[in-house]
């Protein structure tokens, strides 16, 4: 068990952002599934705790647990929701990071979900077709987290085919199309509320991407920003700093070579040749904004 749990531990820790957040969904669908199954063992019903964990419709109830605007999309109904969910997180999430950075990943994820429960909660509470169900309904999944990959994806790409079974090659561009008429047409069925999530999400995706092509901001900034302060707090205390251990460092003739430094210049250095294969196939022109700063400054060096 213990072999188990510390591979797992190695396949989290060598992936990148995008395979991080799919093990934390897994993990938590997984937590929240066994405990509701423990509790049914006592016929009890874990609902009155989970829901703490979901966006409620309800304004009122929402101001008792704010918190649940971000914790939402972690949560996800059964495995099929979950499955289709991790499943278009991982391809869209692939393609997303062929163009923009890590934090871009996390940032767009947590503000696709954010913009997401707003529209959600905007909907339910702006139009009188939804009075009815304000009291009883709640928002779970990554849905609108997706979205917003996917939608920044596509927009920084819009011409690369993505495969689909049966289908053949269908032009990213056309994807992101395809999946907001879809919400569009499906914003008054029995998963409104989803579909609302989805097109906030969307617009998250879309206000990034814009932001970074045109080099005007970056609508992350405001969630990474807090939570790298966040990250360097924890790495900086006096706890960590106790139990880390000491860099590696090998001296030969008065020349230190610091092994974190070189793993980080080899880092840089793959990201310049990926660039410089990017232009010559599809010319500066194809670059971003980010990629193009990155050149220039490796060009000053």
């Amino acid at each position: 068990m213990n072999d188990f749990i510390n591979d797992l531990k190695r396949k989290y820790q060598a992936g990148n952002i995008c395979i991080r957040f799919i093990y934390i969904n897994v993990a938590v669908f997984l937590a929240t599934t066994l405990f509701s199954i423990a509790l049914q063992l006592f016929n009890q019903s874990g609902f009155f705790i989970l829901r703490y964990a979901e966006l409620p419709a309800s304004i009122s109830t929402f101001l008792l647990q704010p918190w649940s605007l971000f914790t939402y999309m972690f949560m996800h109904a059964d495995l099929l929701h979950i499955l289709f969910n991790m499943l278009w997180l991982y391809w869209f999430g692939e393609l997303f990071l062929n163009r923009f950075s890590s934090k871009h990943f996390r940032g767009v994820y947590l503000l696709g979900g954010v913009i997401g429960g707003l529209f959600y909660l905007s909907a339910y509470n702006l139009f009188p077709y939804f009075q009815s169900y304000i009291g009883t309904s709640m928002l779970v999944g990554a849905s609108a987290s997706v979205l917003a990959i996917a939608i920044a994806a596509a927009m920084s790409d819009p011409e690369r085919p993505m495969n689909f079974l049966f289908i053949g090659a269908v032009r990213l561009k056309y994807v992101a199309l395809i999946m907001i008429a879809m919400d569009l047409l499906f914003i008054t069925s029995d998963n409104a509320g989803g579909h609302w999530a989805h097109l906030g999400g969307a617009l998250a995706g879309w206000l990034f991407a814009w932001g970074i092509r045109n080099g005007k901001f970056d609508a992350t900034s405001w969630i990474n920003t807090p939570l790298d302060a966040i990250s360097r707090l924890f790495s900086s205390s006096p706890s960590s700093s106790r139990t880390q251990k000491p860099k590696m460092t090998v001296n030969f003739g008065g020349r230190s070579k610091d092994y974190e430094y070189n793993a980080r210049k080899k880092a840089e250095d793959d990201e310049i040749d990926r660039i410089l294969d990017k232009v010559k196939q599809s010319g500066y022109a194809g670059l971003t904004a980010q990629e193009k700063q990155k050149l220039f400054d490796a060009s000053k060096k």
